[in-house]
């Protein structure tokens, strides 16, 4: 691979080396393979070590990626968590809805815990195309939560934060962009205005502060005037520029995804490859490599079908070693064993290119691991993960059993490290998923700042494998 990440091989003719070289740089994906919660962050930060830029491209502070860098423990929900590198521009891409407010906060929260931020303001960059969240948009959040609740019996689970209100407004073109707010406030505030009437008018128990959140939106606005740039031109400058390792930070994940995940109990974006080039204004050809993240395990935060869920003493212990509470809404995790059926399903839709498996460590205590292999559905196995929700949660998981290998395995660093045991769980992952593994000893990820344990693994279709830590 070139230094841009331009893919190369041998027989390439010089005219078709030039013809790749037209494309320009080419970015690398982080995404979710499950639930969330697989552990995106703690890669991204890995890669973002040597990174040029690190973006965002869907979602708002719903998300959440804990790093840890020094000791020190940060909490990102709306900021790349490459931000964490002095070295990285931070792109905000126009995918994202962003609530001026939080951001702040989130920042200057994370400043208070350690130097990790130093200067974040200096290397921000936000597309004038991102659409606002306004307080309103999350109280609204609650009130439809609430009424879900009375009529339904069940609510979505969301977090609250107004992600569902605001991309509504965005489909409706009714929301508010960053390029409003920067243009002319006085006409900015009048479509504010009128856009809280309306929601007043549809939630007349939700209570709205206009002149004080245009107040706020105000001194926001001479805050953010210097990061704020026009994304597209911003990311053609970037991929066509001189060579840069560019990396995409996925939020939420694949079966969270507003098309492809277990709807409705997802979140309002897409959060699949897809929406890297439409959250940051970029042609699917400057796509490079697609990571795809996956917890050994799985794990789900709130309500919706999880088949292998295991409501029981496993679940449980899995929920305790794993410290699985959610970043954002500090809501424990339901927990479950590794579902191969859904992982094949996210890598169907996203072609990872690669595979992250995150918190091995955590099954180090269980005599025996089962992994779900087959979805049956009236006694017949079915060929595909069902849209429908009720059907999802009639199918039976078809297991199989691996034995455990009840030892340490957080200070293996090397492939060889690992017991045996633990050996054969990631090959049988690799056979089930269509991986190849070679250089093997060269994909343990040296989590020793996160003491975790992440094994990065190749699929078939491309050419070579190499360290998680290189573009």
């Amino acid at each position: 691979m070139s230094e841009s990440g331009i893919q190369e091989s041998d027989n390439d003719c010089p005219s078709r080396r030039k013809q790749w070289s037209a494309v320009g740089n080419r970015v690398t994906v982080v995404l979710g393979a499950q639930w969330g919660d697989e552990g995106k962050g703690k890669v991204v930060d890995l890669l973002a070590q040597d990174a040029d830029m690190v973006c965002r491209c869907q979602g708002g502070n719903n998300a959440g990626h804990t790093v840890v860098v020094d000791s020190v423990e940060y909490d990102f929900h709306l900021l790349p968590s490459g931000i964490i590198n002095p070295k990285a521009t931070a792109f905000i891409g126009n995918g994202v809805v962003i609530h001026l407010p939080g951001l702040f906060e989130e920042a200057e929260k994370n400043e208070r815990k350690g130097k990790g931020l130093q200067g974040w303001e200096g290397r921000l960059v936000i597309s004038d195309r991102a659409h606002i969240v306004f307080d309103f948009h999350q109280a609204v959040d609650g009130v439809q939560e609430q009424q879900r609740q009375e009529q339904a019996g069940k609510n979505l689970g969301t977090t609250k934060k107004g992600i569902g209100p605001v991309y509504s407004a965005k489909a409706a073109r009714s929301g508010l962009r960053i390029c409003d707010l920067l243009h002319d406030f006085d006409q900015f505030s009048e479509r504010y205005k009128g856009l809280a009437k309306h929601y007043k008018s549809m939630y007349p128990t939700v209570v709205i502060d206009v002149d004080g959140e245009l107040a706020k939106l105000k001194s926001c606005m001479e805050r953010i005037k210097p990061m704020v740039r026009d994304g597209v031109h911003f990311m053609h400058e970037a991929l066509h520029g001189p060579p840069k390792k560019i990396l995409v930070e996925g939020a939420n994940a694949a079966l969270l995804d507003i098309d492809f995940g277990t709807y409705p109990f997802v979140t309002s974006s897409n959060c699949t490859v897809g929406g890297v080039c439409t959250g940051l204004g970029m042609p699917p050809q400057n796509v490079g490599e697609v990571y795809g993240v996956v917890k050994a395990y799985t794990t789900r935060v709130g309500i919706g079908a999880f088949p292998t869920e295991q409501s029981n003493e496993i679940g449980e212990l899995l929920q305790t070693r794993g410290k699985e509470v959610g970043v954002t809404t500090g809501r424990k995790r339901r927990c479950g064993w590794l579902d191969l059926v859904l992982v094949k399903y996210a890598h169907m839709i996203n072609g990872f290119t690669a595979i992250a498996l995150t918190k091995l460590d955590i099954l180090d205590v269980l005599p025996e691991i089962k992994v779900g292999v087959v979805y049956n559905l009236d006694n017949q196995p079915i060929p595909h993960f069902p849209a429908n929700q009720e059907v999802l949660q009639r199918v039976e998981v078809q297991y199989d059993t691996l034995p455990g290998w009840n030892s340490d395995t957080s200070a293996a660093r090397r492939f060889e490290d690992l017991p045996e045991n633990a050996q054969k769980y990631v090959l049988y992952i690799e056979e089930h998923l269509g991986v190849q593994m070679s250089g093997r000893s060269a994909w343990l990820i040296d989590f020793t700042q996160i003491t975790k344990l992440g094994v990065l693994f190749r699929m078939k279709q491309t050419r070579e494998s190499k360290n998680l830590h290189s573009f």
